[in-house]
């Protein structure tokens, strides 16, 4: 009698859910060790800037490639749906990680300091809009939101091309001097929201003989 082969291969697949889990903390790790470098002070004299810029970059990369999965879907026949939730909570943990750094450790919850960024600075407040944007979509994502929401549930998640122009304005706007990569995301987020603009196309339905 030959041995169950094939059940003992299901049993060794991953679950959709193990497999989002593992995605999402496999890339937390480079969170992880840009604190550990801060902390051991292997990033130079302002370690927070370092991380700052890195959680505030990642944020807006994980957040770029979850809008990417449906195009990638649509026109490239790739099927990542699976793991757009992960990378939509990715973005969000590190935009979160990017605010925490930032009121913490770089203003050191001083509210008159922060008070006098936001009043200074206003590419602070496009971020911080963007960020309660996704605060909102990681809140709903769950399948029991869903279920609550219903036909609101996608009205309230295409609020995420909102959150990616805002973060683009945020990012271009964030440094003091010429820097091209800011312009080159938002070049790309601007081709990835694009595609949403391109018609569906309806398959043609055989007329009755």
């Amino acid at each position: 009698m030959a041995p169950p082969v094939a059940g003992r291969a299901r049993r060794k697949n991953l679950s959709p859910l193990a497999r989002q889990v593992l995605l999402y903390s496999l890339f937390l790790l480079p969170a992880v060790f840009d604190l550990v470098e801060g902390w051991m002070g292997w990033l130079g004299p302002k370690p927070y800037r370092e991380c700052l810029h890195d959680f505030g970059r990642y944020a807006f990369r994980f957040l770029l490639i979850s809008l990417l999965v449906t195009p990638l879907r649509r026109f490239g026949g790739i099927n990542l749906i699976l793991y757009r939730r992960p990378l939509g909570l990715l973005a969000f943990t590190y935009a979160a990680l990017h605010i925490t750094l930032y009121l913490t450790w770089a203003r050191e919850l001083d509210p008159i300091r922060i008070w006098g960024d936001f009043i200074t600075r206003p590419f602070l407040v496009f971020g911080l809009l963007a960020f309660v944007i996704l605060c909102v979509l990681a809140a709903t994502s769950t399948r029991k939101s869903i279920m609550r929401l219903g036909k609101r549930w996608a009205p309230l998640h295409k609020t995420v091309y909102v959150a990616m122009v805002l973060a683009c304005v945020h990012y271009s706007l964030a440094f003091k001097v010429w820097h091209v990569e800011p312009f080159i995301y938002a070049a790309i987020a601007a081709v990835v929201l694009a595609t949403r603009l391109v018609p569906k196309t309806q398959k043609n339905r055989p007329t009755p003989g």
